[in-house]
Order: C-alpha cells, then structure tokens, then sequence
C-alpha cells in the first residue's frame, strides 16, 4: 500500500514542484506559463493530499481520538495546514504567500517512501523465504514394499521413507536410515562448505544431497518443517513492535506539542503587535515546517539497513527488541554443546607405547572401526581420512564384529585388532602401559573418552575423544571480552569436563552439572547481579533460558522449540554472528540517536526563527528558506543512514 502511494505521489509531485512559485523562486527560474498553468500545483497537490496522505490523515484522527500523539498526528497537522493555506493563497483570500503545494507533495511523498521503507524490511525476508520454498521439489521418491514409487511432496506422511538421489533436494524434513553424503545446506545456513550426514543424523526440506544417494525417514511435514518455522518467525517479526520505532513517535509527540504551543504563542504575539497578516503567515510556516521529512526517515531508514545487514550476515530477527536491547548486554551465556562445541565425539588427540607412530596406531583404529556406524566409530575413522599420515597405510579392516559396551573387534592385516574402553582391558586384563599412563590419567581427569588400541594381546596406544571445542568459538569469546562483555557458559556436562572447555576458551564463569529445567535459574542468577543476560542456545531445553534472558539467541536456524522463545536467530551455528548482533545494535543506536538529534535539532532551530523571534533584528526565516532548510535536514539524515552499510558484520574477521 506506501510503495503504491508513494509512485502515484512521487509522479504527480513533479509537476507540483515544477510549477509551484515558491519553489521557482528558490531555485531561480520561471516556470512554464500557458492558460491553466496555475491550477496544475493546486489539483495535483489535492490528490496527493487526500490518496498520497490519506494513511497519516487516518493515523492522526485515531492518535487523537485517543489521546496519544505520535508521528501520525505530526504529518496530518503539516499537510493539512499546508493545504489550507495553499488554497488560500491559490483563491486569493487575504494577501498571504502561503504556496506550501510543492512542499506538501514532497512532505507526503517522503513521509511515504520512509514508512515503506520500513515496511519493506521485513517484507523481503519473507519475500526471500517464499523463494526458498520454492526451492522444495514438487515431487518424491517414496519407498515402499513395492518398490520406489513418485508421489507428490504434499502427499507425505510422517514415518514415509523416501530416496533422495545424488544431485536432488530432500523433500520434508527427516532423519537418514540408509546411506552416507555430502549435503548443501546453503539455502538454510548460509555456509558454502557442503556437510557430512550420514545414518541417525538429521536433514532438513530443501538441503542437496551433493554425492551420493541416502533414504530419509520423514520426521516432519507442512507446517511442522524447518521453512514453515522460519517463516511463522518472520510473521511475528513484522508484528513485532520496535522499541526504535516507539522513539520516534515519542519525539514526534513532543515535536508536536512544541509545534503547536509555538503556533498559538507565534498567533498571539504577532495579533498583540498589531500585524494580523503576519500572525497568519508566521504561524502557518510555523505548523509546516514544525515536521521534519528527516523524523519521518530517521528511523525508517536505520531499521531497513540494519535489518538488510543482519539477514546478509546470517542472523534473522524475530523481534527488534532485541536488536535495540543487544547494545546494553552485560554478559553472554552460551550453552556449551552444539553451541560452543561440535555437539559430536571427536579425535582431539592420540598417544602410543613404544615405537609405533600415533599415525599407524590410528589408522590401526579406523581400520577395525570402519564398518561399525556408532558416532565414536566414525570420529576414529574421520580423524584418520583427515589425517594425511595415517591415510597413506590404506589398512583394511575385516571380520568385524562388536562387543556391546566394551569395543570393537576385527582382523586388520592378518592381525587381530581391539578398539574399546576401560571394560575391555579389564576384560582382556590389560593394563595402560607406563609410558602412557600419566597421559592417560591426565585425559580422564578432564572427562574425555578414552580408547585402548589393543592388537594381538599388546596395548599399542590411547585415542581420546572429546565433544570439540569449535574453532570459531574461541574468537568469539576473544571478541566478547575484548568489547568489554563477560562469557560465561552453562552445560549439564561434569564439572572437569565443564571446566576443560571453559579453561580451554578462557571464559569467565562456568556453571556445570546444570539440570535442563535448572537452566533458567542461572539466567535469573546472573540478572539478580545486575547483569544484562544474552543468552545462546540451541536446544529444546534452553527454551526457558532464552526466554527469560534479556535477549534470547538460537543457534542453527529451525531445528528446535528454542526458536520460539528467542528474539533472534542465527541461520548458521558460527558463535561468532554473536559479535555482529552486538556491533550492529551499538552501531544502529547511535545512528537513530545522531538522526533524531539532527531533526528535532532543526525543529528547536527552525520553529522559532520561522515564529518572528529574531524579527526585531530584521531577520525572519521565510517559509521557503524554511522549507529548504528542512530539504537539507533529510538530506544529512539519508546520508548518515547510509554509513551504516560500512560495518562489516562478516564471522570471518574475528579470527584466533
């Protein structure tokens, strides 16, 4: 509706502005005459005022009616008095030169463009998401005991299996019973680095399976997948109120309180100097230019670019609070696994006795792993793939078999290998050789996992296994610190494993052994401090915590309920999008700030000059040297705005 109103206006203002006088006069040169000629700036400006204004018109009535005047009540109060006095001076009743038609045209036009701007913001990221479910295929392969039969996306149910081959897009959300392959989860994250998934882990609608073929069974359908969710969160978004926007209207308000007192005083003063024709006009420039185009921008325009630089940077805001509240954030809590951490067992590091290299003791372990899917199978076998020593043995492992809550068993080379815990030494009673027992000792005190590599009967050496610490992780909390805001972490994880992650990134305080329904009491610990909490998490039991936090923050985008109790989420699980929340919020502030200043400033200015008051020293603003000055005004404002698109809200450039 503004972006229609705003095209029609901004068409028929140019003939308005072409041949209004005043603005001729300004600018120096004579505007076209022909019979007829000056009815067109009175016609054109009507229809402007009542199709191009109509919005704030209506606006100002229900502000009045109910006693809460604000930026609505601002614009209808200029435009009306610039139309009035227009036809005034059009008609020709008394001797005013009140030709306010170019200005009001322009006044609407810009008060339009600024709240569709606003608009606008949030309109195309659920523009951009409508695309994205564009993406998904219109139609499945679902298995059945039949065979592979095509059906519509529509048609699934939760429970369906269905084959996503190389190269196509997973249908509905699901979890993956067959097959491993490199997914593109670009659309979702906005990573460029395709994704290992393999049995047990979960796809989501949308996602490319880049090289090989996997079965999925549909966990998730319609309204319940990953899209709809983000898509239900951009709806709440745009209803969301803005604290930001709230600050306008309050200034607004008391610009119009201000206009209006010094309207009256401007009235009276001049009818007690004995000058009734200029009390008219004194007051009416006074009421015109009272409202600033630059108020009507002054938010609108932050709020558009700071909304189109978060979604570029990867982070979706549910609600505007919590861009405002970041800037005041004491303290940031993250949730330590999937958020701080991988969330998944990894190799992050080896020992051996005697001669053998740490390389050929792990490509030994992958080896006898290879054909087992537990998770702690193929951190072993991923760490040797990743390992370029250990990949060039090419060992092979066979006849293998498990042996359930001790290890793995297989021939590797002609030789039996073991992989397992502390149950299959005392099993096989063996012991941790003396040359790697205080290591050994030293990984159990931090609460990692520990696997023997046994073959044929001799302990060959240890691999530990730890959820690991992202990489990104420790820049983000570097960067934290470094802008003055503590880190703290929360996990239900033991105390010495806790304290290993968190001595590891250097965090602040680290509450450990922590219940999920526990999560939210720490939250509250940390405000009754009298600390702003932002809290990060990424799973169905931080839910409460997010909510109760200042700010809320869920970390990959759509899988979990977190989403719904927090004012914001990041599209991918990089912590360090945290930093650009908090930069974007300081910066976005101070950009408000600096433009409210500059327009009410103006007002403080403009208003009295425009009222007479400096008339005893022979200088009284004219209303079209009132009106340039406002042009100005919005001018400075766009402009500053603008260097909002400078910040650069990129994870990259917080590097360890």
């Amino acid at each position: 509706m503004f972006k229609n109103k705003f095209w029609l206006s901004l068409v028929l203002s140019v003939p308005v502005v072409l041949f209004s006088h005043m603005f001729s006069m300004i600018v120096g040169y004579t505007p076209p005459d022909f019979p007829g000629a000056m009815w067109i700036s009175p016609i054109l400006g009507t229809i402007i005022f009542f199709y191009g204004g109509a919005p704030f018109l209506k606006g100002g009535i229900t502000e009045l009616r109910t006693r809460q005047p604000g930026m609505m009540l601002l614009i209808a109060m200029a435009i009306s008095v610039a139309f009035i006095a227009s036809w005034v001076t059009t008609l020709g009743i008394g001797d005013f030169n009140l030709d306010f038609w170019w200005e009001l045209a322009l006044l609407v036009v810009i008060m339009l463009l600024g709240h569709w701007m606003e608009m606008r913001a949030l309109g195309s990221a659920a523009g951009a998401l409508d695309a994205l479910a564009a993406l998904l295929p219109d139609e499945a392969d679902k298995v059945t005991d039949t065979g592979i039969e095509t059906v519509s996306v529509s048609s699934l149910a939760t429970g369906d299996v269905v084959l996503v081959r190389s190269g196509a897009r997973v249908p509905a959300d699901g979890e993956i019973v067959d097959g491993v392959a490199e997914f593109d989860e670009a659309m979702i994250t906005g990573e460029s680095r395709t994704v290992q998934r393999t049995v047990g882990e979960v796809v989501v609608a949308g996602t490319v399976a880049t090289d090989n073929a996997v079965r999925v069974r549909v966990t998730a359908v319609g309204a319940d997948t990953t899209l709809a969710g983000i898509q239900r969160l951009v709806a709440e978004a745009q209803a969301s109120s803005s604290k930001a926007q709230a600050l306008a209207d309050r200034a607004a308000a008391l610009l119009f309180y201000f206009a209006l007192v010094a309207g009256i005083l401007t009235f009276i003063a001049w009818i007690l100097l004995g000058s009734p024709d200029d009390a008219v006009i004194r007051t009416v420039t006074v009421l015109v230019i009272a409202c600033p185009h630059a108020l009507g921008l002054a938010i609108p325009l932050v709020i558009a670019i700071s909304t189109e630089r978060a979604a570029k940077a990867g982070v979706l805001i549910k609600n505007r609070m919590a861009l405002e509240r970041m800037r005041t954030v004491d303290i940031v809590l993250f949730d330590k696994t999937g958020t701080l951490t991988e969330g998944r067992h990894a190799v992050t590091a080896t020992t051996t006795s005697g001669t053998m290299s740490d390389a050929e003791m792990l490509a030994l372990a992958a080896a006898a792993e290879s054909d087992s899917e537990h998770p702690v199978a193929r951190a072993i076998v991923n760490a040797a793939m990743d390992t370029p020593e250990a990949a060039v043995f090419g060992y092979r492992g066979s006849d293998f078999s498990s042996m359930t809550g001790r290890g793995v068993r297989a021939t590797v080379n002609g030789t039996e290998v073991i992989v397992g815990g502390p149950n299959m030494l005392r099993e096989l009673q063996l012991e941790t050789p003396s040359d790697m027992r205080d290591t050994v000792q030293e990984w159990i005190g931090r609460g990692a996992s520990v696997l023997h590599v046994v073959r044929d009967g001799t302990v060959l050496g240890a691999v530990r296994l730890e959820d690991r610490v992202r990489d990104e992780s420790r820049a983000a909390v570097k960067a934290l610190q470094d802008r003055g805001v503590k880190v703290a972490m929360i996990t239900g994880d033991a105390r010495q494993v806790a304290d290993a992650v968190g001595t590891e990134l250097g965090i602040d305080e680290v509450f450990a052994d922590v219940l999920p329904q526990d999560k939210d009491s720490k939250v509250a610990e940390l405000q009754s401090r009298g600390l702003k909490v932002a809290m990060v998490g990424d799973g169905v039991n931080d839910a409460p915590a997010l909510a109760r936090a200042e700010v809320g923050i869920a970390i990959g985008a759509g899988t979990d309920v977190a989403m719904e109790s927090a004012g914001v989420v990041l599209a991918g699980n990089d912590p360090r999008s945290v930093l650009a929340m908090i930069d974007l919020s300081r910066a976005s502030y101070r950009k408000m700030i600096q433009n409210l200043v500059w327009a009410t400033g103006y007002n403080l200015i403009a208003v009295p000059l425009a009222a007479g008051v400096l008339a005893f020293a022979g200088f009284v603003l004219s209303p079209a040297a009132g009106a340039v000055l406002m042009s100005i005004s919005t001018i400075v404002v766009a402009l500053n705005a603008q260097l909002l698109r400078r910040i650069d809200l990129s994870p990259e450039r917080f590097t360890t």
